[in-house]
């Protein structure tokens, strides 16, 4: 296509802009290019290593991507995937994903559309989302059930604490080290139990396990919560016990939902070819990005499996709007993991998605939509932290370390 003479648009810089405004370690990439004021934005936080992925971007891909056109997304995807050799790590994938959705982002914005209308447009107005409750008896967990409800929400996450232990999606039990399975296997079905006498059926419950069981026990619990209906189980088993899931599905009807941790290929293709598992909840900067999150979504409508992108509080708000991106134009979406915006995040992030009826809405503006203020990003540094931003060891009585 004629270009009327003018010099081919160029990528002219590449940087990470590190920024907690609530808290949390967030990593933005910005692509700048030879068009005045013409950039996009990306995300690529990995929160526990999020200095190892800025020095990824900074000293690695920006080389790599100068003076390269950034209309040419899909190759400059392949070979900066290829460029490091060993590949399909969360290091370099979250890298990746920086780049990859700062060029959809400028190509939305050149042709003054919205991303999700470069993939195929909407198959929906406004995207469900769920919420997260917990509480430190079944009691507390009802009361934030009901209050997420009379908010509109209809997909609700429900984690209680465990007496004694450590129990994981439960603020209130975080004061305790220890971590034992069969208590918590135990407590499950009966929360459970409890939510569907008090608040009935209309309501669509889920609960994630996180991987912290062994095998046998996930699939023993997977059968108990049978007769309360929800609507997925998460993270039954660990990325490494995957062969369990052909077990998991003769055994079970409960819907399972899984992909928190997979970065690789052949982690999840595996699952999704074979139908063992019912949604996929990938974080999508830790598979590289929108590119091969939308085909991931592609593959995935072939097989009955349907979206569940990973959306907690250590996704900015430039990634969400990606994950909103692909929820609007993807048919086999499922539901959509939501944790608030807070006030800072807000001022950091203008064009932050808007939430309300239990749904995220788009802004209906060029790219993802999402801007960064990088003198106010500039005011939140990370916090200090004993491990760097690490996860603290999780270990049972006896002084072993288990999955987090």
């Amino acid at each position: 296509m004629s270009t009327g003479g003018l010099p081919p648009l160029k990528i002219t810089d590449v940087k990470a802009i590190l920024t907690a405004p609530d808290g949390i370690r967030l990593v933005v990439v910005k692509v700048m290019t030879s068009e005045p004021g013409l950039y996009g934005l990306g995300c690529a936080t990995f929160t526990q290593r999020p200095l190892a992925v800025a020095t990824a971007i900074e000293e690695y891909l920006k080389p790599f991507l100068i003076g390269k056109n950034p209309d040419d997304i899909e190759d400059i995807y392949q070979s900066a995937f290829v460029s490091s050799y060993w590949r399909s790590g969360p290091v370099l994938n979250n890298a990746l994903s920086g780049v990859d959705e700062a060029l959809w982002d400028i190509k939305g914005k050149r042709a003054n559309m919205p991303v999700y209308q470069l993939l195929g447009g909407k198959c929906r107005r406004a995207v469900p989302v769920y919420r997260h409750a917990d509480g430190r008896d079944f009691v507390e967990v009802e009361d934030n059930v009901r209050r997420f409800m009379e908010e509109g929400y209809r997909y609700i996450r429900c984690q209680v604490a465990v007496p004694g232990y450590s129990t994981y999606g439960s603020d209130s039990s975080r004061v305790e080290q220890v971590w034992e399975p069969g208590p918590y296997v135990r407590i499950v079905p009966k929360l459970f139990e409890h939510l569907r006498v008090k608040l009935g059926e209309e309501v669509e419950l889920l609960h994630d396990i996180h991987e912290r069981i062994p095998p046998i026990l996930a699939i023993q619990l997977a059968k108990e919560l049978e007769p309360y209906r929800l609507f997925f189980l998460e993270d039954a088993l660990a990325p490494e016990d995957i062969e369990y899931f052909r077990l998991l599905r003769q055994q079970t009807s409960t819907p399972i939902a899984m992909g928190e941790l997979f970065v690789n290929q052949s982690e999840y293709v595996p699952l999704i070819r074979d139908r063992l598992i019912d949604f996929i909840r990938v974080h999508i900067s830790d598979i590289g990005g929108l590119s091969m999150a939308r085909k991931l979504a592609a593959f995935c409508e072939f097989f009955g499996v349907r979206t569940a992108w990973h959306g907690p509080g250590d996704v900015s708000p430039v990634g969400h709007a990606a994950n909103l991106a692909l929820d609007l134009a993807c048919y086999n979406f499922g539901i959509q993991e939501l944790s608030m915006f807070g006030p800072q995040t807000q001022e950091v992030f203008p064009g932050c998605p808007e939430v309300r009826d239990g749904c995220l809405w788009p802004i209906e503006r060029p790219g993802l939509g999402v801007d960064i203020d990088e003198e106010k990003a500039a005011k939140y540094p990370f916090p200090d932290h004993p491990l760097n931003g690490g996860w603290a060891p999780i270990r049972r009585w006896d002084g072993t370390v288990i999955k987090p």
